[in-house]
């Protein structure tokens, strides 16, 4: 995840436009009822459940773009959403290892209800950074250890919980899992490129386009902070092309109680999206909290997350996937 200038905090704070935008988003019509909101009992995920997924993905240990826990992440979650129903696919292409080189990647893909033609994407990216390069000890930072709990595995994690509920998912939309490779092989910032998985995945959508359409896109990215606060992100928000699909969710989320969505702006993030959105042309926003103080450090491991954060995400977006129009 990018700091400055790609997956970056650009820190809008933009108080006067943010104010304006989350008034009315918020705002209802005079006289009408709040919406009752649904009980966390209602939630059909199950955190402990989700958060076990994310500790077991966390055990594989460092899991960057060719690495030998990467490998062997392949092949747990390509094991895991075959066994719930899942058609699953390796996007498999090479890129330029900052190293030197060339390095092997694959983004997988897992299909629910394959024969609709109309789809929804449902991205996160499971890669880690090579190093925490961020950590207060900079010989951690040279020669640490980056788990990515947050930053790469709670998207994962909330993916493999979701699976459980999709092959019964009533709508005329189908549903695609993506889990990107490559969003952060980065060992210098400045010099080396972020977001190859989505980059490539966005150019073959062009290049040799499926029989499918992607009608919406959701990118799960840095969701699982056990002080969880997802604000929209800027670009998103204020795309014209996904501010319906933003304002969608976050009302969902208002409907079922999940006070953690917050309709404010308070980041811009390049991340996924923006080369799904801009090259593939698929309207897709990230639901993104980027307030973590763990970010890039070796301390971002699973004991800095929550499975009801996990779950409480899932939630939302398994609700917006069944009344999605």
């Amino acid at each position: 995840m990018n700091n400055q200038l790609t997956k970056s905090v650009l820190a809008v704070l933009a108080m006067g436009l943010t104010a304006a935008l989350a008034g009315s988003a918020r705002s209802a019509a005079p006289g009408a009822a709040a919406p009752e909101a649904a009980s966390a009992t209602d939630n059909p995920l199950d955190a402990l459940r989700a958060y076990r997924y994310l500790e077991q993905l966390c055990a594989l240990g460092p899991r960057y773009s060719g690495s030998p826990g990467m490998k062997q992440q392949q092949a747990l979650l390509v094991e895991h959403f075959k066994k719930l129903g899942g058609q699953v696919s390796l996007q498999e292409f090479r890129a330029k290892n900052p190293l030197g080189g060339t390095v092997s990647m694959a983004n997988i893909i897992v299909q629910w209800h394959p024969e609709r033609k109309d789809r929804i994407l449902l991205a996160a990216h499971y890669d880690t950074r090579p190093l925490p390069d961020r950590d207060p000890n900079p010989i951690a930072r040279q020669r640490g250890t980056f788990v990515g709990a947050n930053d790469g595995a709670s998207g994962t994690a909330t993916l493999m919980e979701l699976a459980r509920l999709m092959p019964g998912l009533e709508s005329k939309y189908g549903v695609d899992f993506v889990l990107l490779d490559g969003e952060e092989l980065v060992y210098q910032e400045g010099r080396d490129p972020y977001c190859l998985g989505a980059t490539w995945f966005a150019r073959q959508y062009v290049a040799k386009p499926p029989e499918h359409k992607y009608h919406w896109g959701v990118l799960l990215d840095m969701i699982g902070d056990s002080d969880l606060q997802i604000y929209y992100e800027q670009q998103s928000f204020v795309w014209r092309n996904t501010r319906p699909l933003v304002e969608e969710i976050w009302k969902t989320a208002q409907r079922l109680g999940v006070d953690e969505f917050i309709p404010r702006i308070k980041y811009q993030v390049t991340d996924d999206h923006v080369a799904l959105r801009n090259i593939a042309k698929i309207p897709t926003c990230d639901v993104i909290d980027f307030d973590y103080p763990a970010w890039h450090t070796e301390a971002d491991v699973p004991r800095r997350c929550s499975g009801t954060s996990l779950a409480k995400v899932g939630w939302v977006v398994y609700e917006w996937l069944r009344t999605v129009q």
